[in-house]
């Protein structure tokens, strides 16, 4: 019976957890139109978190990973917060009430789409999470003090962001986060760990221009581009990947 730990991609043997060893992660994070998201995310039968009355969270982020179990690559990322499967009908709309049910339901990570640059991490991400992974052009420029991602698909440009590094954070320690995602037709969840060293964050701090890709249009569908609600880098990442259920 074969090992659910280990999976043979492309030849070569994967082993659970997947470990990150050096990573670089930029990410920019907005307050969108909630009914948008919602149809953005309709296909995956699950819900965002109103984070305030017809608010959700939606977060951009660019990621080089240098050492990996699987590889070297450049990434690109659009999620969603979202409420777990099992959390029960949405609150009525109300500050108060989101703020409960950020605290009382909890939330997810929902990754709807996830760009990367190399054939290998696209297998795995694709057969062992459900990752929606597909090979696209992932120019990440982070040598300067600005950070930047220049992102096509099928030779049009998706979109061009700009972050600028704000104030130095204070090390903390982050707790699990769940990745939903859905793939065709099948919805999974997997459990990652991250540990983040060389943080800035500051409000604001993304510049975005979007190009004429379908996601663009998506993306400009949700009021991008806009200003960002606060934006991070993070210069030195690990992270860990257990199994999807």
């Amino acid at each position: 019976m074969e090992d659910a730990r280990s999976h043979d991609i492309l030849g070569r043997r994967v082993d659970l957890p997947v470990e990150i060893r050096d990573a670089t992660a930029c990410t920019a994070v907005y307050l969108v139109r909630a009914d948008a998201a919602r149809a953005v995310i309709a296909y995956s039968g699950l819900d965002v978190t109103e984070v305030l009355p017809g608010k959700a969270v939606c977060t951009l982020l660019f990621v080089e990973y240098r050492d990996s179990d699987l590889g070297a690559y450049h990434e690109f990322g659009v999620a969603f917060l979202v409420r777990p499967p099992e959390a029960g009908p949405p609150p009525r709309r109300s500050l108060r009430a989101g703020l409960l049910d950020l605290r009382d339901a909890g939330s997810g990570v929902f990754v709807h789409w996830l760009p990367v640059d190399q054939p290998f991490t696209l297998a795995a991400g694709r057969e062992i999470w459900g990752f929606p992974k597909e090979l696209a052009d992932v120019d990440l420029r982070l040598s300067s003090p600005y950070k930047r991602c220049v992102l096509r698909r099928d030779g049009r440009l998706v979109l061009d962001l700009l972050i600028r590094p704000g104030m130095p954070m204070p090390p903390r320690r982050i707790a699990p986060v769940h990745a939903y995602t859905h793939l065709e037709g099948v919805t999974r969840r997997t459990a990652f760990t991250m540990r983040p060293g060389a943080v800035r964050a500051r409000p604001g701090g993304a510049l975005i221009r979007l190009g004429n890709h379908p996601v663009a249009k998506e993306l400009s569908e949700l009021g991008l581009p806009k200003h960002a609600l606060v934006t991070s880098t993070i210069g030195r990442l690990r992270m860990s990947f257990g199994p999807a259920f």
